[in-house]
């Protein structure tokens, strides 16, 4: 019968919907080809260690992923990097070193987090610099077909020749204009104008590239535009990222495309904020945690529980209390992968939907999961499943229901496995599995100064197990040690 998990979807079969950014409605996710969709998310700036919010996006966007791949979907997902901007450059000068010194430091940080995230690197990463004569070509068709302009100080893209200007930011360009002023010392006609390319004096600065319009770099609007058409070609099906790329950065992206005449993503997909104390999260406000802070003292699945737990068009409030109710969520479901765990980790080997049933999996397990993830990703009516199915599967066993409790256990398996969590002692990796003598000394010296409330020296102890290895785990039934 059409969208019945159990069998490998198709164009014609896929009942996932998914909030369009583009129409502020939530409507089908409709294919360019049937059987594969066309991703594309705008990565990192590498200038600076990521902050909670760049894990959210892209925790967001890789659960996504392998949803689609569950149901059945061929995904090609691309994720670029932009390897030069002018933090990138702010940053150098301040240390004294290249700007490509910069650039692989941190683009080595954001990959390192991304594993302990357990995000799965994208097909394609095209990094800025390797685009650059790409981009130089748009913008001087751009310029030819009069939809922009050449000015002292760059290249601007006119957007009053973009009809429908504003369509992300769900506003007509006239009110847009209602109080924008142009920045001192910008040459562009109209405030929403932007830069295509940056000229750049000789003298200025040593990071610059050739061009029809004198030596210079892109603008940050023209880099993803040229990328994305590129790998994934027109009319690809969802670009993604953060609610704060929505306006203007994915706009003028879009209006590079429409001015162009070439069809640009067919579906815009963005995540809400993560927020402190009602204000979101960003390097600029200053009140950012960095993610390997975070990642250094909490176990890395716990903040992608905390992730799945919000919806992902929602705030998200990122609070020592909220990830230590995730650990707590988290020890629930190890418990469960510890108490059965060769169907827990058989579950966890099936990634089809289709394969689903046949592997043990009860029907309405999976259908239950299916319906809320159509339904605009909800991770959190998922998790709530999947937390019933715990407590089923613990009641079953109880009850003296082996064959019953095995099942549900494969299915709690199964579908944390398709959100991309890792449950019980195969979630730790190879290597070590059990704590050595003096990781138990140091927990235990750990747990007697938080009886004591000596918190400073339990925050000492558990700095010095992250140090050799060892997360610490903390939940009702005691704490815990679990490799890095």
């Amino acid at each position: 019968m059409p969208g019945d998990p159990a069998r490998p979807t198709s164009s014609s079969t896929l009942t996932l919907r998914l909030h369009d950014s583009a129409t502020g409605q939530v409507r089908p996710l409709a294919l360019r080809q049937a059987g594969e969709v066309s991703m594309y998310v705008c990565g990192p700036t590498v200038y600076d260690v990521p902050h909670l919010g760049h894990g959210r996006f892209t925790l967001v966007f890789d659960v996504l992923r392998r949803y689609l791949r569950f149901v059945g979907l061929r995904v090609r997902y691309v994720s670029n990097v932009t390897d030069v901007d002018d933090k990138i450059l702010e940053r150098a000068r301040q240390e004294g070193c290249p700007a490509t010194e910069v650039a692989a430091r941190y683009e080595a940080v954001w990959w390192e987090a991304m594993a302990q995230l357990a995000v799965e690197r994208p097909d394609e990463v095209p990094h800025a610099t390797a685009w650059v004569p790409q981009m130089v070509a748009l913008v001087e068709e751009l310029v030819a077909k009069g939809a922009a302009y050449e000015a002292p100080d760059g290249v601007y893209l006119d957007v009053s020749r973009v009809p429908d200007y504003g369509l992300l930011a769900l506003q007509p360009l006239a009110s847009l204009r209602a109080g924008a002023r142009v920045a001192g010392g910008e040459a562009k006609r109209h405030p929403f104008d932007f830069a295509l390319w940056k000229k750049v004096p000789g003298t200025q600065d040593q990071v610059s590239w050739p061009s029809p319009f004198g030596p210079g770099r892109p603008g940050w609007h023209t880099e993803c535009v040229v990328m994305s058409l590129g790998l994934l070609g027109e009319g690809f099906d969802l670009h993604g990222g953060g609610q704060d790329l929505r306006f203007p950065h994915h706009e003028n992206e879009r209006a590079q495309a429409v001015a162009l005449g070439r069809a640009f993503a067919r579906h815009w997909v963005h995540n809400g904020f993560v927020e402190v104390e009602g204000q979101k999260m960003s390097k600029s406000l200053g009140n950012f945690t960095s993610l390997p802070d975070l990642l250094a003292q909490a176990d890395p699945r716990a903040y992608r529980l905390l992730v799945l737990r919000s919806h992902y068009r929602r705030p998200l409030e990122v609070t020592p209390a909220t990830v230590g109710d995730a650990e707590s969520g988290l020890a629930r479901l190890d418990a469960l992968a510890r108490r059965f765990p060769e169907a827990v980790a058989a579950g966890a080997q099936v990634d089809r939907a289709s394969e689903a049933i046949r592997a043990g999996v009860p029907a309405a397990a999976l259908e239950g999961f299916c319906r809320a993830m159509d339904e605009d990703l909800d991770t959190p009516g998922a998790l709530a499943g999947i937390f019933e199915l715990v407590r089923q599967a613990h009641q079953a066993a109880d009850a003296g229901q082996e064959n019953e409790a095995l099942g549900l256990a494969r299915a709690v398996g199964c579908l944390a496995g398709a959100l991309g969590l890792a449950l019980g002692d195969h979630a730790l990796g190879p290597g070590r599995t059990e704590p050595d003598e003096e990781a138990k000394a140091l927990l235990a010296a750990r747990d007697e100064a938080r009886q004591a409330r000596r918190f400073e020296e339990a925050d000492r102890l558990r700095d010095e197990l992250a140090a050799r290895g060892w997360t610490v785990e903390d939940s009702p039934e005691g704490s815990r040690l679990r490799p890095r």
